[in-house]
């Protein structure tokens, strides 16, 4: 156990919701981007309905609390938790702050999730080294950022040929209001699985802390207060919006016919939904791009601007080596007072 003084304690957890807020702000793009692009609903609607599904999630967990297992994964499954300390919490979110902050000003859609399990990664192992790393979870993790746009792509094309198939007979106009339900639909699914497994990414840091610090006994779990402070914090972040990223992905990788919008939601959820069951913390901006490139493709392959895509990649890959570095910057500078 790590004694910390009760206002370093606060201030820290204010920290982590801090990266929380900002988590949606960075990540609105993942929920909106698709109904603004096509005009389903205006930005401050879009936002709005958003930041409510992202809150929603909180009652599916109720329901099911099982659902939690990726805060489980974040808090344990990463780096062994009787290595973490304040100081290691501290570093990892410094290190995944500032490549949202760098990363939102760009207007590039990087992954949150990704730069959080970064700075984590970089402050844990400049505090013990490579043996407080849990393998097993960091290769799940790290499979995943290739396996979630990659499902997420051929699902929506998948989704895109279904659905073509099953109104064929229907006509233009009877087939644009089809699909504009469904991508309201679709849309709040998506708005749903993006809040319940990236919220919980903050929660795993927080539980992770409270456990360091001997302010949690019992089984490694999430507090009650812990999880509604994460729903809440996220979608408040949400509401305030990233439009740079939202023009990024809404319009600048392929323009979005309301069909293409719903398959690229409803596929996304899909990965999303099966991967928190699974205690997956996958990136949502791989796989709504992924799922984006997929629509986009299915129409035909000129469609996507694969410039502005392959700059997105870049981004994707340079994130957790980019964010685990800064991590233990912020960890060594904590050492330093």
């Amino acid at each position: 156990m790590h004694e910390l003084a009760l206002p370093l304690l606060i201030g820290l957890i204010a920290v982590a919701l801090a990266f929380d807020f900002l988590n949606g702000l960075h990540d609105a793009a993942n929920s909106i981007a698709t109904v603004v692009a096509t005009r389903l609903l205006s930005p401050v609607q879009a936002v709005l309905f958003a930041a409510v599904f992202n809150f929603a999630a909180y009652f599916l967990t109720i329901a099911f609390p099982a659902l939690h297992a990726v805060a489980e994964t974040i808090g344990k499954g990463l780096v062994d938790k009787d290595v973490v300390t304040p100081a290691v919490i501290f570093g990892a979110l410094g290190g995944a702050m500032f490549w949202n902050v760098l990363t939102w000003l760009k207007g590039i859609p990087s992954s949150s999730s990704h730069a959080l399990i970064g700075g984590l990664i970089g402050a844990g192992v400049a505090h013990a080294g490579l043996t407080g790393i849990h393998w097993g979870g960091l290769n799940k993790t790290l499979l995943a950022i290739v396996l979630s746009p990659t499902l997420g792509m051929f699902l929506a094309m998948l989704v895109m040929l279904a659905s073509s198939w099953l109104l064929m007979r229907a006509s233009a106009r009877g087939a644009e209001r089809s699909f504009r339900a469904l991508h309201l639909v679709s849309s709040a699914a998506y708005s749903l699985s993006h809040g319940l497994n990236d919220a919980q990414k903050t929660m795993g840091i927080i539980t992770v802390l409270l456990y360091s610090t001997g302010h949690l006994t019992g089984d490694f779990h999430v507090p009650h207060w812990v999880a509604i402070s994460c729903y809440v914090a996220i979608a408040l972040g949400t509401m305030t919006g990233g439009w740079k990223i939202i023009e990024t992905m809404g319009s600048r990788i392929t323009k979005l016919s309301q069909h293409q919008g719903f398959s690229a939601s409803l596929a996304g959820s899909v990965v999303l939904f099966s991967a928190s069951a699974l205690g997956i913390p996958v990136s949502t901006t791989h796989t709504i791009t992924g799922a984006i490139i997929g629509a986009g493709t299915a129409r035909r392959a000129s469609a996507v601007r694969w410039g502005v895509a392959q700059n997105v990649v870049m981004a994707w890959i340079i994130t957790i080596p980019a964010s685990a570095l800064v991590g233990a910057g912020f960890y060594w500078l904590t050492r330093l007072f």
